[in-house]
Protein backbone atom coordinates (compact mmCIF):
# COMPACT_ATOMS: atom_id res chain seq x y z
CA UNK A 1 0.00 0.00 0.00
CA UNK A 2 1.68 2.78 -0.95
CA UNK A 3 2.00 6.38 1.49
CA UNK A 4 -1.28 8.06 -0.09
CA UNK A 5 -3.17 5.01 -0.02
CA UNK A 6 -2.60 4.24 3.78
CA UNK A 7 -3.04 7.84 4.31
CA UNK A 8 -6.67 7.82 2.35
CA UNK A 9 -7.50 4.32 4.83
CA UNK A 10 -6.51 6.22 7.96
CA UNK A 11 -8.87 9.13 6.90
CA UNK A 12 -11.77 6.82 6.38
CA UNK A 13 -11.11 4.94 9.74
CA UNK A 14 -11.39 8.22 11.61
CA UNK A 15 -14.67 9.43 9.98
CA UNK A 16 -17.82 9.27 12.29
CA UNK A 17 -20.10 6.74 9.90
CA UNK A 18 -19.10 3.56 8.86
CA UNK A 19 -18.15 2.41 5.29
CA UNK A 20 -18.32 -0.47 3.71
CA UNK A 21 -17.53 -0.98 0.06
CA UNK A 22 -18.42 -4.31 -2.01
CA UNK A 23 -17.81 -5.43 -5.36
CA UNK A 24 -20.13 -4.77 -8.57
CA UNK A 25 -21.91 -6.65 -9.61
CA UNK A 26 -21.23 -9.77 -7.37
CA UNK A 27 -21.34 -7.67 -3.71
CA UNK A 28 -17.75 -9.51 -2.79
CA UNK A 29 -16.32 -7.29 -0.21
CA UNK A 30 -13.68 -5.27 -0.64
CA UNK A 31 -13.33 -2.88 2.34
CA UNK A 32 -14.62 -1.67 5.64
CA UNK A 33 -13.74 1.07 8.31
CA UNK A 34 -13.71 1.35 11.64
CA UNK A 35 -16.64 2.36 12.61
CA UNK A 36 -18.81 0.01 10.70
CA UNK A 37 -17.13 -2.96 12.71
CA UNK A 38 -18.51 -0.54 15.97
CA UNK A 39 -21.84 -0.97 14.38
CA UNK A 40 -22.29 -4.38 13.32
CA UNK A 41 -20.22 -5.84 16.53
CA UNK A 42 -18.36 -7.76 14.04
CA UNK A 43 -15.50 -7.93 11.43
CA UNK A 44 -16.54 -7.63 8.29
CA UNK A 45 -17.13 -11.05 6.01
CA UNK A 46 -15.02 -11.77 2.81
CA UNK A 47 -16.92 -14.79 2.32
CA UNK A 48 -20.16 -12.88 2.12
CA UNK A 49 -21.93 -12.39 -1.27
CA UNK A 50 -25.02 -10.70 -2.96
CA UNK A 51 -28.22 -12.43 -1.73
CA UNK A 52 -26.94 -13.66 1.43
CA UNK A 53 -26.32 -10.64 3.57
CA UNK A 54 -29.42 -11.00 6.05
CA UNK A 55 -27.57 -13.72 8.36
CA UNK A 56 -24.53 -13.09 8.73
CA UNK A 57 -24.68 -9.57 9.89
CA UNK A 58 -27.99 -9.53 11.83
CA UNK A 59 -29.47 -7.54 9.14
CA UNK A 60 -33.26 -7.28 10.03
CA UNK A 61 -36.38 -4.80 9.09
CA UNK A 62 -38.33 -3.21 12.41
CA UNK A 63 -40.35 -5.84 12.70
CA UNK A 64 -37.64 -8.06 13.51
CA UNK A 65 -37.74 -10.26 10.18
CA UNK A 66 -34.50 -10.96 8.42
CA UNK A 67 -34.49 -8.07 5.88
CA UNK A 68 -35.29 -8.91 2.19
CA UNK A 69 -32.21 -9.34 -0.14
CA UNK A 70 -33.85 -7.41 -2.99
CA UNK A 71 -33.96 -4.32 -0.77
CA UNK A 72 -30.54 -4.12 0.50
CA UNK A 73 -28.86 -0.91 -0.08
CA UNK A 74 -26.15 -3.16 -2.06
CA UNK A 75 -28.94 -4.47 -4.48
CA UNK A 76 -31.08 -0.91 -4.81
CA UNK A 77 -27.98 1.37 -5.24
CA UNK A 78 -26.65 -1.20 -8.08
CA UNK A 79 -30.01 -1.80 -9.79
CA UNK A 80 -31.10 1.86 -9.61
CA UNK A 81 -27.56 3.12 -10.74
CA UNK A 82 -27.84 5.73 -8.45
CA UNK A 83 -27.56 7.05 -5.02
CA UNK A 84 -30.28 5.62 -2.66
CA UNK A 85 -31.18 5.62 1.23
CA UNK A 86 -32.58 3.41 3.17
CA UNK A 87 -33.71 3.96 7.06
CA UNK A 88 -35.49 0.66 8.47
CA UNK A 89 -32.56 -1.47 8.95
CA UNK A 90 -31.75 -3.14 12.19
CA UNK A 91 -28.62 -4.78 13.09
CA UNK A 92 -29.40 -7.67 16.07
CA UNK A 93 -25.38 -7.77 16.99
CA UNK A 94 -24.19 -11.20 18.59
CA UNK A 95 -23.77 -9.64 21.51
CA UNK A 96 -27.30 -9.13 21.76
CA UNK A 97 -27.40 -5.26 21.16
CA UNK A 98 -29.75 -3.48 18.71
CA UNK A 99 -28.70 -0.75 16.66
CA UNK A 100 -31.16 1.09 14.07
CA UNK A 101 -29.06 2.35 10.92
CA UNK A 102 -29.60 4.72 7.73
CA UNK A 103 -27.39 3.32 5.04
CA UNK A 104 -26.74 5.48 1.94
CA UNK A 105 -25.29 3.01 -1.18
CA UNK A 106 -23.53 4.95 -4.01
CA UNK A 107 -22.68 2.97 -6.78
CA UNK A 108 -19.20 3.79 -8.86
CA UNK A 109 -18.82 3.39 -12.25
CA UNK A 110 -16.19 3.37 -15.04
CA UNK A 111 -17.02 3.53 -18.64
CA UNK A 112 -20.75 3.69 -17.88
CA UNK A 113 -20.29 0.09 -15.79
CA UNK A 114 -21.17 -0.44 -12.07
CA UNK A 115 -17.88 -1.75 -10.80
CA UNK A 116 -18.66 -1.00 -6.60
CA UNK A 117 -21.09 0.13 -4.50
CA UNK A 118 -19.47 2.32 -1.41
CA UNK A 119 -22.16 1.98 1.67
CA UNK A 120 -22.25 4.44 4.73
CA UNK A 121 -23.62 3.75 7.66
CA UNK A 122 -25.28 5.96 10.39
CA UNK A 123 -26.58 5.13 13.84
CA UNK A 124 -30.12 6.79 14.40
CA UNK A 125 -30.88 4.74 16.81
CA UNK A 126 -31.29 7.62 19.52
CA UNK A 127 -33.30 9.27 16.41
CA UNK A 128 -35.56 6.02 16.38
CA UNK A 129 -36.20 5.77 19.93
CA UNK A 130 -37.07 10.08 19.88
CA UNK A 131 -39.57 9.13 16.78
CA UNK A 132 -41.15 6.31 18.58
CA UNK A 133 -41.29 8.60 22.23
CA UNK A 134 -43.28 11.23 19.85
CA UNK A 135 -45.23 9.43 17.92
CA UNK A 136 -46.43 7.43 21.32
CA UNK A 137 -46.95 10.99 23.04
CA UNK A 138 -49.03 12.12 19.71
CA UNK A 139 -50.68 8.73 20.01
CA UNK A 140 -51.76 9.15 23.70
CA UNK A 141 -52.56 13.21 23.19
CA UNK A 142 -54.91 11.91 20.59
CA UNK A 143 -56.28 9.44 23.11
CA UNK A 144 -56.88 11.94 25.52
CA UNK A 145 -58.52 14.38 22.77
CA UNK A 146 -61.12 11.20 21.84
CA UNK A 147 -61.59 10.67 25.88
CA UNK A 148 -62.39 14.49 26.06
CA UNK A 149 -64.43 14.60 23.21
CA UNK A 150 -66.51 11.72 24.75
CA UNK A 151 -66.95 13.28 27.45
CA UNK A 152 -68.58 16.05 26.39
CA UNK A 153 -70.82 13.96 24.15
CA UNK A 154 -72.07 12.37 27.43
CA UNK A 155 -72.44 15.17 29.32
CA UNK A 156 -74.71 16.75 26.24
CA UNK A 157 -76.39 13.28 26.56
CA UNK A 158 -77.00 12.81 29.74
CA UNK A 159 -78.53 15.93 30.05
CA UNK A 160 -80.72 15.55 27.55
CA UNK A 161 -81.81 11.86 28.99
CA UNK A 162 -82.43 12.96 32.74
CA UNK A 163 -84.50 16.02 31.55
CA UNK A 164 -86.64 13.64 29.75
CA UNK A 165 -86.68 11.36 32.78
CA UNK A 166 -87.81 14.18 34.41
CA UNK A 167 -91.05 14.25 32.93
CA UNK A 168 -91.59 10.87 33.32
CA UNK A 169 -91.01 11.08 37.11
CA UNK A 170 -92.72 14.36 37.86
CA UNK A 171 -95.84 13.17 36.09
CA UNK A 172 -95.81 10.00 37.97
CA UNK A 173 -95.62 11.61 40.78
CA UNK A 174 -98.29 13.51 40.34
CA UNK A 175 -100.39 10.89 38.79
CA UNK A 176 -99.48 9.02 42.49
CA UNK A 177 -101.08 11.71 44.39
CA UNK A 178 -104.01 11.63 42.79
CA UNK A 179 -104.60 7.57 42.56
CA UNK A 180 -105.87 5.66 45.48
CA UNK A 181 -106.12 2.18 43.63
CA UNK A 182 -103.24 0.62 45.54
CA UNK A 183 -102.18 -2.01 42.52
CA UNK A 184 -101.87 1.31 40.01
CA UNK A 185 -99.78 3.18 42.64
CA UNK A 186 -97.93 0.20 42.56
CA UNK A 187 -97.00 0.78 39.16
CA UNK A 188 -96.29 4.52 39.37
CA UNK A 189 -94.25 3.49 41.76
CA UNK A 190 -92.32 1.50 39.72
CA UNK A 191 -92.08 3.71 36.96
CA UNK A 192 -90.48 6.20 39.33
CA UNK A 193 -88.19 3.11 40.17
CA UNK A 194 -87.71 3.17 36.36
CA UNK A 195 -86.50 6.87 36.46
CA UNK A 196 -84.09 6.14 39.03
CA UNK A 197 -82.35 3.06 37.02
CA UNK A 198 -82.43 5.14 33.77
CA UNK A 199 -80.67 7.94 36.24
CA UNK A 200 -77.63 5.16 37.07
CA UNK A 201 -77.19 4.73 33.68
CA UNK A 202 -76.30 8.76 32.85
CA UNK A 203 -74.56 8.46 35.96
CA UNK A 204 -72.79 5.76 34.71
CA UNK A 205 -71.77 7.71 31.20
CA UNK A 206 -70.64 10.26 32.90
CA UNK A 207 -68.40 8.23 34.39
CA UNK A 208 -66.98 6.77 31.97
CA UNK A 209 -66.47 10.16 30.19
CA UNK A 210 -64.47 11.60 33.42
CA UNK A 211 -67.35 14.10 34.42
CA UNK A 212 -69.55 11.75 37.50
CA UNK A 213 -68.07 12.78 40.61
CA UNK A 214 -69.90 12.69 44.30
CA UNK A 215 -70.05 10.41 47.16
CA UNK A 216 -70.61 6.49 46.28
CA UNK A 217 -73.16 4.68 48.23
CA UNK A 218 -71.53 1.50 50.45
CA UNK A 219 -72.12 -2.29 48.68
CA UNK A 220 -70.90 -5.51 49.14
CA UNK A 221 -68.88 -6.08 46.26
CA UNK A 222 -68.48 -10.00 46.62
CA UNK A 223 -72.73 -10.11 46.62
CA UNK A 224 -72.13 -8.37 43.54
CA UNK A 225 -69.72 -10.55 41.74
CA UNK A 226 -71.67 -13.66 43.11
CA UNK A 227 -74.79 -12.29 41.29
CA UNK A 228 -72.99 -11.61 37.78
CA UNK A 229 -71.23 -15.48 37.69
CA UNK A 230 -74.09 -17.11 38.52
CA UNK A 231 -75.85 -15.09 35.93
CA UNK A 232 -73.38 -15.95 33.67
CA UNK A 233 -73.26 -19.51 34.60
CA UNK A 234 -76.98 -19.70 33.30
CA UNK A 235 -76.37 -17.97 30.32
CA UNK A 236 -72.78 -19.84 29.37
CA UNK A 237 -72.30 -22.59 26.74
CA UNK A 238 -72.49 -25.50 28.96
CA UNK A 239 -68.94 -26.20 27.50
CA UNK A 240 -67.60 -23.54 29.51
CA UNK A 241 -66.06 -24.39 32.50
CA UNK A 242 -66.96 -21.11 34.86
CA UNK A 243 -64.91 -21.33 38.78
CA UNK A 244 -65.62 -19.05 41.24
CA UNK A 245 -63.34 -18.44 44.11
CA UNK A 246 -65.06 -16.14 46.61
CA UNK A 247 -63.57 -15.04 49.95
CA UNK A 248 -64.19 -15.46 53.47
CA UNK A 249 -66.67 -12.98 54.78
CA UNK A 250 -67.99 -9.29 53.43
CA UNK A 251 -66.20 -7.56 51.09
CA UNK A 252 -67.44 -4.08 51.11
CA UNK A 253 -66.37 -0.99 48.49
CA UNK A 254 -67.89 2.53 47.88
CA UNK A 255 -69.40 2.42 44.33
CA UNK A 256 -72.58 2.33 42.28
CA UNK A 257 -74.15 -1.34 42.44
CA UNK A 258 -75.34 -0.89 38.18
CA UNK A 259 -71.46 0.12 37.47
CA UNK A 260 -69.29 -2.11 38.66
CA UNK A 261 -71.93 -5.21 37.38
CA UNK A 262 -71.37 -4.23 34.09
CA UNK A 263 -67.24 -4.45 34.70
CA UNK A 264 -67.87 -8.07 35.90
CA UNK A 265 -70.30 -8.62 33.29
CA UNK A 266 -67.75 -7.45 30.27
CA UNK A 267 -64.72 -9.06 31.77
CA UNK A 268 -66.55 -12.65 32.10
CA UNK A 269 -68.36 -11.69 28.59
CA UNK A 270 -64.41 -10.86 27.57
CA UNK A 271 -63.40 -14.43 28.72
CA UNK A 272 -66.42 -16.15 27.08
CA UNK A 273 -65.46 -14.61 23.68
CA UNK A 274 -61.92 -16.00 24.51
CA UNK A 275 -63.06 -19.66 24.95
CA UNK A 276 -66.20 -19.57 22.83
CA UNK A 277 -65.21 -23.33 21.56
CA UNK A 278 -64.52 -24.49 25.22
CA UNK A 279 -62.45 -23.59 27.85
CA UNK A 280 -61.80 -22.84 31.55
CA UNK A 281 -62.78 -19.39 33.43
CA UNK A 282 -61.60 -18.78 36.64
CA UNK A 283 -63.02 -15.83 38.79
CA UNK A 284 -61.11 -15.00 42.15
CA UNK A 285 -61.78 -12.59 44.79
CA UNK A 286 -58.85 -11.56 47.46
CA UNK A 287 -58.48 -9.19 49.76
CA UNK A 288 -54.77 -7.14 50.33
CA UNK A 289 -53.32 -4.81 52.86
CA UNK A 290 -51.57 -1.75 52.50
CA UNK A 291 -53.68 0.21 51.30
CA UNK A 292 -56.52 -2.15 52.27
CA UNK A 293 -58.02 -3.49 48.46
CA UNK A 294 -59.89 -6.06 46.58
CA UNK A 295 -58.65 -7.91 43.98
CA UNK A 296 -61.03 -9.26 41.13
CA UNK A 297 -59.27 -11.43 38.42
CA UNK A 298 -60.71 -12.87 35.79
CA UNK A 299 -58.57 -15.71 33.99
CA UNK A 300 -59.08 -17.64 30.56
CA UNK A 301 -57.52 -20.17 28.66
CA UNK A 302 -57.94 -18.27 25.37
CA UNK A 303 -55.14 -17.67 23.00
CA UNK A 304 -54.15 -14.10 24.87
CA UNK A 305 -53.52 -11.04 23.84
CA UNK A 306 -50.96 -9.49 21.40
CA UNK A 307 -48.44 -7.44 23.51
CA UNK A 308 -48.49 -4.76 20.49
CA UNK A 309 -52.39 -4.88 21.13
CA UNK A 310 -52.67 -4.62 25.44
CA UNK A 311 -53.51 -1.16 25.61
CA UNK A 312 -55.24 -0.42 22.32
CA UNK A 313 -58.02 -2.89 23.75
CA UNK A 314 -58.72 -0.63 26.51
CA UNK A 315 -59.28 2.50 23.95
CA UNK A 316 -62.49 3.50 23.31
CA UNK A 317 -63.96 2.11 19.42
CA UNK A 318 -61.01 -0.54 19.54
CA UNK A 319 -62.54 -3.91 18.87
CA UNK A 320 -61.41 -7.20 19.83
CA UNK A 321 -62.92 -8.79 16.66
CA UNK A 322 -60.34 -10.45 14.68
CA UNK A 323 -58.05 -11.06 17.89
CA UNK A 324 -58.01 -15.29 17.99
CA UNK A 325 -60.93 -16.52 19.50
CA UNK A 326 -62.67 -12.98 20.30
CA UNK A 327 -65.52 -11.12 19.22
CA UNK A 328 -65.97 -7.42 20.41
CA UNK A 329 -68.51 -4.23 20.04
CA UNK A 330 -65.81 -2.03 20.76
CA UNK A 331 -66.75 0.04 24.24
CA UNK A 332 -66.74 -3.30 26.91
CA UNK A 333 -63.08 -2.78 27.91
CA UNK A 334 -62.95 0.94 27.70
CA UNK A 335 -65.97 1.42 29.56
CA UNK A 336 -65.12 -1.18 32.43
CA UNK A 337 -61.91 0.96 32.82
CA UNK A 338 -63.38 3.94 33.06
CA UNK A 339 -65.53 2.75 35.45
CA UNK A 340 -62.86 1.10 37.67
CA UNK A 341 -60.93 4.15 37.43
CA UNK A 342 -63.46 6.50 38.59
CA UNK A 343 -63.75 3.90 42.19
CA UNK A 344 -60.48 4.93 42.62
CA UNK A 345 -59.25 1.51 41.28
CA UNK A 346 -57.37 -0.03 38.43
CA UNK A 347 -57.94 -2.37 35.41
CA UNK A 348 -54.90 -3.96 33.96
CA UNK A 349 -54.44 -7.33 31.40
CA UNK A 350 -51.33 -9.72 32.38
CA UNK A 351 -49.95 -12.86 31.36
CA UNK A 352 -50.81 -16.49 31.89
CA UNK A 353 -48.74 -19.20 31.53
CA UNK A 354 -48.72 -21.31 28.83
CA UNK A 355 -51.09 -18.92 27.42
CA UNK A 356 -54.31 -16.85 28.25
CA UNK A 357 -55.42 -13.75 29.56
CA UNK A 358 -55.72 -12.34 32.90
CA UNK A 359 -58.08 -9.65 33.67
CA UNK A 360 -57.10 -8.16 37.20
CA UNK A 361 -59.39 -5.53 38.88
CA UNK A 362 -58.38 -3.58 41.95
CA UNK A 363 -60.79 -1.61 44.16
CA UNK A 364 -60.01 0.70 47.63
CA UNK A 365 -62.20 -1.58 50.17
CA UNK A 366 -64.52 0.71 51.54
CA UNK A 367 -63.26 3.33 54.96
CA UNK A 368 -66.88 3.37 56.11
CA UNK A 369 -68.31 1.62 59.24
CA UNK A 370 -71.99 2.97 58.64
CA UNK A 371 -74.22 0.00 57.86
CA UNK A 372 -77.74 1.66 58.07
CA UNK A 373 -79.31 0.84 54.61
CA UNK A 374 -81.58 3.84 52.63
CA UNK A 375 -85.20 3.75 53.78
CA UNK A 376 -87.05 2.24 51.44
CA UNK A 377 -90.08 4.81 49.63
CA UNK A 378 -93.06 2.54 50.82
CA UNK A 379 -91.80 3.73 54.27
CA UNK A 380 -90.80 7.04 53.16
CA UNK A 381 -93.24 10.01 54.85
CA UNK A 382 -95.40 12.39 53.21
CA UNK A 383 -94.34 14.32 50.50
CA UNK A 384 -94.05 18.27 52.31
CA UNK A 385 -96.76 20.85 51.60
CA UNK A 386 -96.21 24.25 51.78
CA UNK A 387 -97.17 27.79 50.72
CA UNK A 388 -95.71 30.67 48.85
CA UNK A 389 -95.03 31.99 45.31
CA UNK A 390 -92.35 30.22 43.37
CA UNK A 391 -90.73 31.10 40.02
CA UNK A 392 -90.46 28.52 38.00
CA UNK A 393 -87.65 28.86 35.26
CA UNK A 394 -87.25 25.84 32.76
CA UNK A 395 -86.59 25.82 28.71
CA UNK A 396 -88.57 22.21 28.57
CA UNK A 397 -92.19 22.83 28.44
CA UNK A 398 -93.11 19.31 29.44
CA UNK A 399 -90.78 19.40 32.73
CA UNK A 400 -91.85 22.77 33.29
CA UNK A 401 -95.51 21.83 32.71
CA UNK A 402 -95.48 18.60 34.93
CA UNK A 403 -93.41 20.47 37.67
CA UNK A 404 -95.82 23.30 37.92
CA UNK A 405 -98.88 21.36 38.46
CA UNK A 406 -96.85 19.10 40.81
CA UNK A 407 -96.02 22.58 43.00
CA UNK A 408 -99.73 22.82 43.29
CA UNK A 409 -100.83 19.83 44.14
CA UNK A 410 -98.30 20.57 47.07
CA UNK A 411 -100.12 23.98 48.09
CA UNK A 412 -97.85 26.82 46.07
CA UNK A 413 -98.93 29.38 43.87
CA UNK A 414 -96.64 29.07 40.67
CA UNK A 415 -95.63 31.71 37.94
CA UNK A 416 -93.54 30.47 35.01
CA UNK A 417 -90.91 31.36 32.90
CA UNK A 418 -89.43 29.62 30.08
CA UNK A 419 -85.77 31.20 30.14
CA UNK A 420 -83.63 33.45 32.09
CA UNK A 421 -84.46 36.59 30.44
CA UNK A 422 -87.92 36.24 31.07
CA UNK A 423 -87.23 34.99 34.45
CA UNK A 424 -85.89 38.39 35.78
CA UNK A 425 -88.81 40.40 33.67
CA UNK A 426 -90.81 38.47 35.77
CA UNK A 427 -89.01 39.09 39.12
CA UNK A 428 -88.10 42.69 38.63
CA UNK A 429 -92.04 43.04 38.43
CA UNK A 430 -93.18 41.04 40.91
CA UNK A 431 -90.14 40.14 43.15
CA UNK A 432 -92.09 41.62 46.26
CA UNK A 433 -94.68 38.21 45.69
CA UNK A 434 -92.34 35.77 45.05
CA UNK A 435 -90.94 33.18 47.49
CA UNK A 436 -88.77 30.56 45.90
CA UNK A 437 -86.84 30.32 42.85
CA UNK A 438 -86.57 27.29 41.06
CA UNK A 439 -84.41 27.91 38.23
CA UNK A 440 -82.78 25.16 35.79
CA UNK A 441 -79.23 25.60 34.86
CA UNK A 442 -79.13 24.77 31.11
CA UNK A 443 -81.34 26.98 28.99
CA UNK A 444 -81.32 29.01 25.81
CA UNK A 445 -80.06 32.88 25.67
CA UNK A 446 -79.27 33.21 29.62
CA UNK A 447 -78.64 30.33 31.01
CA UNK A 448 -79.00 29.40 35.28
CA UNK A 449 -75.62 30.64 36.03
CA UNK A 450 -76.12 34.35 34.73
CA UNK A 451 -79.91 34.40 35.48
CA UNK A 452 -78.71 33.80 39.48
CA UNK A 453 -76.13 36.36 39.20
CA UNK A 454 -78.46 38.75 38.32
CA UNK A 455 -80.75 37.79 41.04
CA UNK A 456 -78.29 38.13 43.45
CA UNK A 457 -76.73 41.77 42.83
CA UNK A 458 -80.30 42.74 43.73
CA UNK A 459 -81.57 40.40 46.14
CA UNK A 460 -81.60 37.39 49.06
CA UNK A 461 -84.84 35.13 47.53
CA UNK A 462 -84.10 31.46 47.85
CA UNK A 463 -82.83 29.52 44.48
CA UNK A 464 -83.09 26.12 43.81
CA UNK A 465 -80.97 25.07 41.34
CA UNK A 466 -82.71 22.12 38.77
CA UNK A 467 -80.13 19.99 36.57
CA UNK A 468 -79.76 16.90 34.44
CA UNK A 469 -75.91 17.21 34.92
CA UNK A 470 -74.64 17.63 38.17
CA UNK A 471 -71.47 16.32 39.88
CA UNK A 472 -70.32 17.58 43.71
CA UNK A 473 -67.90 20.26 41.99
CA UNK A 474 -71.42 21.57 40.28
CA UNK A 475 -73.26 21.76 44.03
CA UNK A 476 -69.96 23.53 45.26
CA UNK A 477 -69.91 26.00 42.28
CA UNK A 478 -73.28 26.53 42.47
CA UNK A 479 -73.52 27.07 46.32
CA UNK A 480 -70.69 29.47 46.07
CA UNK A 481 -72.38 31.99 43.37
CA UNK A 482 -75.20 32.27 45.56
CA UNK A 483 -77.52 28.98 44.92
CA UNK A 484 -79.71 27.80 48.12
CA UNK A 485 -79.11 24.10 47.28
CA UNK A 486 -78.90 22.01 44.11
CA UNK A 487 -81.47 19.51 42.80
CA UNK A 488 -80.43 16.85 40.43
CA UNK A 489 -82.74 15.44 37.63
CA UNK A 490 -84.54 13.20 37.77
CA UNK A 491 -85.38 14.26 41.04
CA UNK A 492 -88.20 12.25 43.53
CA UNK A 493 -90.87 14.36 44.88
CA UNK A 494 -89.73 13.63 48.32
CA UNK A 495 -86.91 15.43 47.54
CA UNK A 496 -88.73 18.41 46.12
CA UNK A 497 -90.97 18.69 48.44
CA UNK A 498 -89.07 18.95 51.42
CA UNK A 499 -86.66 20.94 49.81
CA UNK A 500 -88.92 23.83 48.79
CA UNK A 501 -90.60 24.14 51.63
CA UNK A 502 -87.30 24.57 53.81
CA UNK A 503 -85.69 27.35 51.58
CA UNK A 504 -89.11 28.98 51.41
CA UNK A 505 -89.64 28.84 55.54
CA UNK A 506 -85.73 30.11 55.40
Amino acid sequence: MSPDDALIVSVIDLLPVGVWVARAPGGEFVYSNRVFREIMGMEARDDVAIGAYAEPYGICGRDGRPYPEDRMPFVQALRARETITVDDIVIHRRDGGRVNIRAIARPILAADVVTHVVICFTDITKEVIADDARRASEHRLRRAQRFESLGRLTAGVAHDFNNVMASIRVLAALLGLQEDDPARRLDLHRIEGATDRAAQLTRALLRFGGRGEGPLPRLCFDDVVATVVDLCRRTFDPRIELVFEDVDGVVRVDGDPSQLEQVVMNLLVNARDAVADGGRIAVRLGIADAPPRVELEVEDTGPGVPVELREQIFEPYFTTKGLAGRDGAGLGLATARGVVQQHGGTLALEDVVPHGSRFRVVLPLSASTDDDAPRPDDDAPAPATGTGRVLLVDDDDEVRGGIRRLLERLGYQVIEARDGDAALDLYRAEGDAIDAVLLDAVMPRRDGRDTLRALRATSAIPVVITTGLATADDAAAWIADGASALLPKPFALRDLSELLAGVVRS
